[in-house]
């Protein structure tokens, strides 16, 4: 390990946002900690642009263990009311901003957001929420122009300028931080509880992966509304380097905006590789500092392109937002193409239906949990049934299937659950059912993953007519664009007569699947796919 990396385990009174942003003043004082957009702070600015957005959103009311939503790009606004939330003891509720209203709805109900920060450009999404059935009191838009007073019976301002400083709450490491929505797989989505020592052993255990320190610069593509790029944050912090967030992943521009900023470490999705790959050669890709990267789920025959074309070694490895950076692959590791080997603090086992061990080299199910207290999440808010479900047994349940080889290294195999993950976001196959299904002319439709050119996953569904009613498909997909996230439209569709059943009636998706594209299936254009991007 890098001997300046910092990467050693504080002490477990000190694993709050607080107690960090307080150590990042102490120890790492005037040295560049965060470019994002247009602010650029150092380590010694983080606390105190925490503690006056915290002072911002006390006016405002917010009091601790109240929850925040924040739908937005990745900007500083963003950054600094989830920082502003773990200062005070509120918690921060991030929303992807490609949902529509359905779904922004049901996050601001299900957490009991009091406060949702949004950009002007999404406020037409809350056009087709129906704020009345939630908590909401207030909206804070960025960027505003003239305002409407109030939207859906709730309180519309202009993002406020930051208040008087206030004192840190006396958080403790199991608090919750952060409700991160992950896909449902057979009902809604579910609310992760991130504590403050969660996200702690997040930023550590990515940190020790990568083995960065002081003179790193990390630089990352990733959404500020997932664990990834705010774990991004939390390695920062901990080493005293730099990070900069970029406002979106450009496959032209990638390697020049590495340069540019002088980035030495990387965070890449499994799509963005092959994504990358299929630019033409150029010198670019030399022209970097960057010494290693990230590349969890990149296809094995990409990873040596990949290294050949630029110099730069990618790292796999397994992680959710539940659980943590618990398995991986080091500069070192013998082969490629596998998740990798559990990390220290971390057990792993593969086992049966029955939560039985399974020798190697027997597909099963991946169990996990942690030596450290609040290494994972505290469970599903509001979802105490599927808390238990996922954490029987005293081991945290993945749902997804792999092996143990003889030599400890785990390979994924596939996915149990009814889950799709595409472009980096986990889709909840239920929630594309629920809007299919409410079209008038469906009676009944099955959503499940087909495999893509990128070695991801691609969104199929399958769909039965109303009696006396004919489906259209370019018609199903506009439906569903007003109503989903652009990655969670749909790519294929086969119209059907009848889904395959089990005898109680349950739709069988396993043959759908294998079924597959057919030469019967219609395809969203290209043209289309490419707007929605």
């Amino acid at each position: 390990m890098n001997e300046q990396s910092m990467a050693s385990p504080l002490p477990p009174a000190q694993r709050t946002v607080p107690q960090m942003l307080q150590r990042q003043t102490r120890e790492f004082g005037a040295r560049p900690a965060v470019t994002l957009g247009a602010a650029s702070w150092s380590h010694a600015d983080m606390a105190r642009v925490a503690a006056r957005r915290a002072g911002a959103l006390q006016a405002a009311g917010v009091q601790p263990g109240q929850a925040v939503a924040i739908m937005s790009a990745s900007r500083p606004e963003n950054l600094e009311t989830f920082l502003a939330c773990g200062w005070m003891g509120a918690v921060a509720v991030p929303i992807n901003t490609a949902c529509q209203g359905p779904q922004i709805e049901y996050f601001l109900a299900n957490s009991q957001a009091r406060l949702l920060v949004i950009e002007a450009d999404l406020l037409e999404r809350l056009a087709t929420a129906t704020l009345e059935h939630t908590g909401l009191e207030a909206i804070w838009v960025l960027d505003a122009g003239p305002l409407p007073a109030r939207i859906g019976g709730v309180a519309v301002h202009a993002w406020p300028q930051s208040a008087a400083a206030v004192e840190p709450a006396p958080v403790r490491p199991g608090d919750v931080l952060a409700i991160l929505y992950t896909s449902g797989t057979t009902g809604p989505s579910k609310g992760v509880l991130c504590s403050h020592a969660h996200y702690y052993w997040w930023g550590l255990n990515s940190l020790q992966v990568v083995d960065a320190g002081p003179d790193d610069v990390l630089c990352t593509t990733l959404p500020l509304f997932h664990i990834n790029a705010l774990n991004t944050y939390a390695q920062a912090a901990l080493a005293g380097c730099q990070v900069v967030f970029l406002p979106k992943f450009s496959a032209s521009g990638f390697w020049g905006s590495m340069r540019q900023h002088g980035a030495t470490v990387i965070y890449l999705l499994g799509a963005m590789v092959p994504i990358l790959l299929a630019q033409p050669h150029s010198a670019a890709e030399r022209e970097h500092r960057v010494r290693i990267g990230l590349g969890p789920g990149v296809p094995a025959l990409s990873l040596a392109e990949f290294k050949t074309r630029t110099g730069i070694h990618l790292l796999e490895g397994y992680g959710s937002t539940e659980t943590n950076f618990v398995i991986a692959t080091r500069p070192d590791s013998p082969r490629q193409g596998i998740m990798g080997w559990v990390r220290p603090g971390f057990e792993a086992r593969v086992a049966d239906d029955e939560d039985v061990e399974l020798p190697d080299g027997t597909a099963g199910e991946l169990l996990l949990r942690a030596d450290e207290p609040y290494a994972f999440a505290s469970g599903y808010f509001n979802m105490p049934d599927k808390t238990v479900e996922a954490w029987r047994n005293l081991w945290f349940h993945t749902g997804d299937r792999v092996v143990r080889d003889a030599d400890g290294a785990f390979r994924f195999v596939d996915r149990i659950k009814d889950a799709i993950r595409r472009r980096g976001e986990n889709i909840s196959s239920y929630e594309v059912e629920q809007v299919l299904q409410s079209h008038p002319a469906v009676a009944t439709v099955a959503v499940y993953p087909v495999r893509s050119e990128l070695a991801e996953d691609e969104v199929m569904g399958a769909v039965v007519a109303q009696p006396g009613q004919a489906l259209d498909p370019a018609e199903l997909i506009a439906w569903c664009e007003a109503r989903l996230p652009y990655f969670a439209i749909p790519r294929y569709l086969d119209v059907l007569d009848e889904l395959p059943r089990t005898e109680n009636g349950k739709i069988q998706k396993y043959k759908l699947r294998e079924r597959g594209v057919s030469d019967t299936t219609w395809e969203r254009p290209q043209a289309t796919r490419a707007r929605q991007r």
